[in-house]
């Protein structure tokens, strides 16, 4: 790993040298070149992230697909969606405003006396080794990510937003971040604020971001495959997650009009399976919202229009 390490970096320093510190330069932000630097890390991850998309996950939808592609608009505005959030952009904006507040807040009450809690160093000498941290750290996040998902289904204002997510009637590799920004900014929030109380360290959580996220783009995909009986219930699969998307089953638990479903293990199926929400059946089915596909319900064909219509839902207006 450390000639990954090492290749990120090189890589990392010269896209920052060449581009980057002159372009802030030139935009008078000298006063903000730690901020640009890390944000050219954020969008070094990101490229790599859209590489493997387009050279290895893209090839197996050709192969492998549960449907033929009927509606190229709405994959193209779920590109535009990744393109956002994986060059940085989404990142750029909630670093000014939200997270910026968040670390003073939190530098202060450390100040004040608030103590630094390190996972890792829970058994020196075993919890502290690069492997074994980022493996604690991935699982604990995978928790986290698991309740914050069944609470997306469970509150009628949080599912105003992330309906939006499961809107999407043609599931590619692109519609991960296919989400209200809204929800995304309360998400991105929640995992710092956690991420700094466990004493994640900044390298390893853009690894365990960039690994999610790649994971995540995996199991959205437009892909009829599933890792076999054992496989399934180790990590989770293009079958598992388009269930959770399928009409009804991944958003209802007790049929029409109710909140909840299956499968909403972000990584591992482990938290389904131990609380109860897990599925295997083997199939494929349609995806999208109920009162989508049976009332007609308007979720929006442009980005724009899917943001303005996801406030209009969270309100009680649409």
């Amino acid at each position: 790993m450390d000639w990954f390490a090492d290749s990120f970096s090189t890589v990392q320093q010269w896209l920052y040298e060449s581009v980057v510190q002159p372009l802030a330069f030139a935009l008078g932000a000298g006063n903000l070149l730690e901020l640009a630097y890390d944000g050219t890390g954020w969008l070094v991850v990101g490229l790599l992230q859209i590489v493997v998309m387009v050279a290895v996950i893209g090839p197996l939808q050709r192969l492998w697909p549960v449907e033929p592609v009927r509606d190229a608009r709405a994959v193209r505005v779920d590109v535009i969606y990744t393109l956002i959030h994986r060059l940085g952009l989404f990142k750029l904006v909630i670093f000014f405003t939200f997270e910026n507040w968040l670390e003073a807040g939190i530098g202060e009450l450390r100040g004040r006396g608030l103590p630094t809690f390190h996972l890792d160093q829970l058994w020196p000498g075993v919890t502290d080794g690069a492997l074994v941290s980022f493996i604690i750290y991935l699982v604990v996040f995978d928790f986290a990510n698991y309740w914050l998902h069944r609470a997306q289904h469970r509150f009628n204002w949080w599912w105003a937003l992330h309906s939006l997510h499961h809107s999407q009637r043609q599931m590619t590799m692109w519609s991960d971040n296919r989400n209200h920004l809204l929800d995304d900014v309360l998400r991105d929030l929640l995992f710092v604020l956690l991420a700094i109380f466990i004493g994640v360290a900044p390298g390893q959580f853009v690894a365990l971001v960039a690994i999610s996220q790649l994971s995540e783009n995996f199991q959205h995909a437009n892909l009829k495959i599933w890792f076999g009986r054992i496989g399934e219930r180790l990590w989770v699969s293009p079958r598992f997650h388009r269930l959770h998307h399928s009409v009804g089953i991944g958003h209802e638990s007790a049929g029409k009009g109710t909140l909840g479903g299956y499968n909403f293990g972000v990584l591992l199926p482990w938290w389904d399976m131990l609380f109860g929400t897990a599925n295997f059946e083997h199939r494929f089915d349609a995806t999208g919202v109920r009162d989508q596909v049976e009332q007609g319900r308007d979720y929006g064909a442009g980005f724009w229009a899917q943001q303005f219509l996801g406030l209009k839902r969270l309100f009680g207006r649409g």
